[in-house]
Parts: C-alpha cells; sequence; structure tokens
C-alpha cells in the first residue's frame, strides 16, 4: 500500500486504564492526526469517570469509532463471543492494522479471523508472570501459541523485547521496538506548592509497585509522604502505617493527575519491583521532577547515563538513603538531564512515526510461517 494512502487501524485492548490506555490514545490521536482512520475496541464494563470520559474525547480522533464490547479479565467460555465482536468490527471497518495492546487485547486481534496486519504489544502482561506458577504456565504457552499468528511485533522497551526473547522466544514474524512518550505540554516544569510534602509516590497501591518498601523506608526518616492512588494493597497498606504509627508523616490522598500530583511533593519515589517502561517516570522527568527509582525493567532505558543512581528493589535501606540525599542536596543536575534526554527522544510524535513505519514494513514483509 503506498504511503500517501491512508491505513484503517483498530487498537484493541480490555481495561481503558493506566499506562497501557494511555499509550493506546496517545497512539490513536497522534495517528488520526497524521491522517489515518483510527478505531478503539474496548471492553465494555465501567472503569470509572476518568476512563469514561478520556473515552468519550476519543471518540472526536477516532473516525473507526469507539467500541465497547463485553471482554473477560480471566480465560473464560466468553472469549470465544469477544474473539468473534472483535472480528466482527474489523471486517466492518475493512481494517488495514489489528493491533492488540496487553495479553486480551493481544489475544482477541490475533485470534480474529480476517485479513488484517495482526500487530501486538505485550505491554508487561503476560510477560510478568513465572512458567514455574500455574497461571504463568498458561498463559506463556498460550503466548508461544499465539506468536504463530502475530506479523508484527512492538516492544515499547528493549527490557519487554528481551524478556519476550527468554520466556517465548524469539519472534518469526517482524519485531520492533517503539518507546512510549510524553506530549510537549507535558515538558513544561512544574513547582511544588508551599505546603508540598517531601516525597510523594504516584501509582497503583499493589506491592509489585513497592509502596509497603517505601513505608518501610519512611519509617527509618522523619520524612513527609502524600501517597497518591487506589489499588488491591491499599487496605494493608493503611494498616502497615496505622501500626508502625506513622499516620502523621504518611498520607493517602486518592487518586489524582500526575501534573497535579507533582505540585504536592518535593521528591517521586518510584520504589516498583517489577515495571515495563512506567509512564510515571516519563513524565516526571518531563516535569523535572527530582526522581527516585529502582533499577527494574525498562526504567534504566530512560535514565541513561543516570542508570547508576537507580537502586535495587525491595531494599527499604537504600530507598530511605536515596530519599534523604535528594532531600538534603536536591540532584538538580541529574534531574535535567532527565528532561533532556526525554524532550529528546521519548516523545508521543516519535512514538507515533515508530508504530507507522513498523506497521508499513510488516505490510511488506511476506506472512510469518503459519499466520
Amino acid at each position: 500500500m503506498p504511503e500517501d494512502v491512508p491505513l484503517r487501524i483498530l487498537h484493541v485492548l480490555r481495561a481503558p486504564l493506566g499506562g497501557l490506555f494511555r499509550h493506546v490514545g496517545d497512539l490513536a490521536k497522534a495517528q488520526s492526526e497524521r491522517g489515518h482512520l483510527v478505531g478503539i475496541i474496548a471492553d465494555s464494563g465501567h472503569y470509572g469517570e476518568a476512563s469514561e470520559a478520556a473515552l468519550k474525547e476519543l471518540a472526536a480522533f477516532c473516525k473507526l469509532g469507539v467500541m465497547r464490547i463485553p471482554m473477560s479479565r480471566q480465560i473464560g467460555l466468553n472469549d470465544r463471543r469477544a474473539v468473534a465482536h472483535v472480528a466482527a468490527r474489523a471486517a466492518e471497518s475493512n481494517a488495514d492494522i489489528l493491533h492488540g495492546h496487553g495479553a486480551k487485547g493481544g489475544a482477541y486481534a490475533r485470534l480474529a479471523r480476517g485479513t488484517a496486519l495482526r500487530a501486538y504489544t505485550p505491554h508487561g502482561g503476560s510477560l510478568h508472570y513465572s512458567a514455574l506458577s500455574p497461571l504463568g504456565f498458561v498463559y506463556l504457552h498460550l503466548e508461544k501459541r499465539l506468536a504463530r499468528r502475530t506479523d508484527l511485533f512492538l516492544f515499547e522497551s528493549d527490557y519487554s523485547f528481551d524478556i519476550f526473547r527468554r520466556k517465548i522466544g524469539a519472534p518469526k514474524a517482524l519485531a520492533r521496538v517503539v518507546h512510549n512518550g510524553v506530549t510537549p505540554g507535558e515538558l513544561s516544569a512544574v513547582k511544588p506548592g508551599k505546603d508540598a510534602a517531601d516525597v510523594i509516590f504516584i501509582g497503583e497501591l499493589r506491592k509489585l509497585k513497592g509502596v509497603d518498601v517505601l513505608i518501610a523506608a519512611l519509617a527509618r526518616s522523619p520524612h513527609s509522604a502524600l501517597l497518591f492512588g487506589s489499588g488491591p494493597d491499599a487496605d494493608a497498606f493503611h494498616g502497615e502505617v496505622a501500626k508502625r504509627g506513622l499516620a502523621s508523616r504518611i498520607q493517602f490522598a486518592g487518586p489524582m493527575p500526575a501534573r497535579e500530583a507533582f505540585r504536592r511533593g518535593r521528591v517521586l519515589a518510584v520504589p516498583s519491583r517489577a515495571e515495563s517502561f512506567p509512564y510515571i517516570v516519563l513524565e516526571a522527568a518531563a516535569a523535572s521532577i527530582p526522581l527516585i527509582a529502582t533499577r527494574v525493567g525498562g526504567i534504566p532505558e530512560i535514565f541513561g547515563s543516570d542508570a547508576d543512581a537507580l537502586i535495587p528493589p525491595n531494599d527499604p535501606a537504600a530507598l530511605a538513603a536515596a530519599i534523604d540525599s535528594a532531600i538534603q542536596e536536591p540532584p538538580l543536575a541529574r534531574t535535567a538531564r532527565l528532561h533532556a534526554r526525554v524532550a529528546a527522544s521519548f516523545t508521543v510524535s516519535a512514538m507515533a512515526d515508530g508504530v507507522l513505519a513498523a506497521y508499513r514494513e510488516a505490510m511488506a514483509a511476506p506472512a510469518p510461517a503459519g499466520r
């Protein structure tokens, strides 16, 4: 297909939440602005007012529509119906590209019958599981089967690509790494307010994000903290703060847009045990917010030459020391370097260009064996 002919692109994801949803939204909008016809297929469940508002906003850019169909979180009998829905929507839209995101979106896009090119971005998903666990064994086995039905693999980090090769195997189809990015408006600095806490955390309240490690680290220091977000382990973290007698210094503030939350703290802590390529690190670096983060997932790719400043995960003592150091002597030079690196290399524009170039390359390539 000539490059001046607009592509008809359908993005498939399950839950319109978090970094995966942000990635899809940014990509859909940027592709539409480049003249392509774009649509989104997502679960019909209700994911909160912010999610519904974002989908409504995206509908203005998605000329192929924002379509909602029932999608289950776990593997079940309803998956067959969801795959049929995706195939029907792709046929109605005469889609050139069916791009699945995450484990469920990726499965539906690749199982749907039709002539569209099947692209897949894992976003962590099944790759977070160990093959030694029962669920991990099932999910990773299914990933190997679905790999045969994939025309293009897109990874948001070198780390994710490496994990895929180790757990699933080297892709037979075209594979490219295209990093997530931020918008031009996010590259302006955010200054902390007069009543800012020493430390803020922004994200899902779950053990994978290392919130318990942050609480343990703060117990070793006199610093104040605000924890923004919600999640399955919120009650446990509230209990831990109360048990340690830290309620006067550590407060839970609920979900809040990142740039609003940035004004509420002097240093952002990202104490995760595992990550893929977290938007919160990109967003904080873009806003010139001092960062303390763990050496996990694709975070070293963002930090580049400053990756030696990253700390090991699951280490309260190292986290406490890093917090003390950042509060006493803010890492201004490192923060400026990170801002410049994100502005130069991790933008939505570069992400959209990279994904579109990969689509074109895959469309020109012979179909992989087993497709």
